[in-house]
């Protein structure tokens, strides 16, 4: 930020707060510790309570003003002074350690105080000139307002996410991974399905998976549940889905919840018998693709059965045969889905 990232050289006007020397900010009876150890390293003082309950989550947009002044009160940087707010990703390390740790807790027209030890702040470097090494700092920072994450591939708005609770751990699915969901769609305040469905990412759509609930799901977390903004293009496009009373062009929400996943192997992990099991398996979903007017997706397959088996050559006799037959089939849907339907098709089965 011109900011509390990178030594700030902008900042909010301080609203109605006096600076308070060193050690009697950290003896106030109306902080809170928020760091995740308890350290005193980030103190936090509600000014003014915020709206509802809500609170901005990793990866959301946050929008504040804030000043930041010394223990002394001497002020290094003010939004405010600037006449603009100052937005930055929450929980990326986009700003000081003390920012992510503080403003994650805010709610949306709160106004706290943020007294920060130098290791949340800038350390023993210090952001010179105007904040000396081994500084405490003190910010106070308004939350004005914050957007869901974008998970859209194209960053266009597409698909944001609001974090209702947390997922575990920092694995997400990868493309193809078996994935158990529950989802809640809603148009217009109302739910219009409700269901739990299991699906390999990349064939959603035949079960009736909206894309932009795919693309997605590639940043959840287990247990996560999110409510997911989907906006027509993500959703059920032009022509809507009459079934549901959908309309055209309809931006719809999807209440996601990823109950559990299963990582798919690569085929560097797998040994050799299992990548032939893996290539019959593959081919044998190219063929109900094909015969489902779906050749994209059946050549997605069958460029699998050749990443599969083209390297491995070591096969007893009759899973020899096997492989070299499959190799066939993979490497001829490739280089052609023009052929002869018929003989195309004799060689599927």
């Amino acid at each position: 930020m011109e900011t509390a990232s990178a030594a700030s050289e902008n900042a909010p006007e301080a609203m109605e707060s006096q600076p308070v020397a060193g050690d009697e900010l950290l003896a106030n009876p109306n902080q809170e510790d928020v760091t995740p150890t308890k350290d005193g390293g980030v103190l936090k003082e509600v000014k003014r309570p915020g709206e509802a309950t809500e609170m901005p989550c990793k990866g959301d947009t946050v929008f504040v003003h804030y000043v930041g002044t010394l223990t002394d009160g001497t002020k290094f940087d003010s939004s405010r002074d600037r006449g603009e707010e100052f937005q930055f990703k929450l929980g990326e390390g986009n700003v000081i350690k003390a920012w992510d740790l503080g403003v994650a807790t805010m709610k949306k027209g709160e106004v706290c105080i943020l007294t920060c030890k130098s290791d949340y702040a800038y350390g023993a470097t210090g952001s010179p000139p105007k904040i000396p090494p081994n500084a405490t700092l003190v910010f106070e920072i308004e939350l004005i307002r914050w957007l869901g994450e974008d998970l859209s591939k194209a960053k266009d708005g597409g698909i944001v996410r609001k974090v209702v609770i947390k997922g575990e751990g920092y694995k997400h699915p990868k493309s193809e991974a078996l994935v158990e969901v529950h989802l809640v769609g809603r148009y217009g305040g109302r739910i219009f399905e409700e269901r739990d469905v299991k699906f390999n990412l990349g064939e959603g759509d035949e079960f009736g998976i909206p894309p932009g609930i795919e693309q997605a799901l590639e940043k959840f977390s287990k247990d996560e549940r999110s409510l997911l903004t989907l906006q027509p293009r993500y959703a059920f496009g032009k022509h809507g889905k009459p079934e549901f009373n959908i309309p055209p062009n309809a931006t719809v929400e999807y209440e996601t919840t990823l109950i559990d996943f299963e990582k798919v192997k690569e085929s560097w992990e797998m040994d050799k018998e299992e990548k032939l099991q893996q290539a019959e398996i593959v081919k044998e979903k190219g063929t109900v693709f094909f015969k489902a007017g779906k050749p994209d997706k059946a050549a997605k397959q069958y460029n699998k059965i050749v990443n599969y088996l083209e390297s491995e050559e070591k096969y007893e006799e009759n899973d020899k045969i096997k492989r070299d037959q499959l190799l066939i089939a993979g490497n001829f849907v490739l280089v052609s889905f023009s052929v002869d339907e018929n003989t195309l098709y004799s060689l599927l089965i």
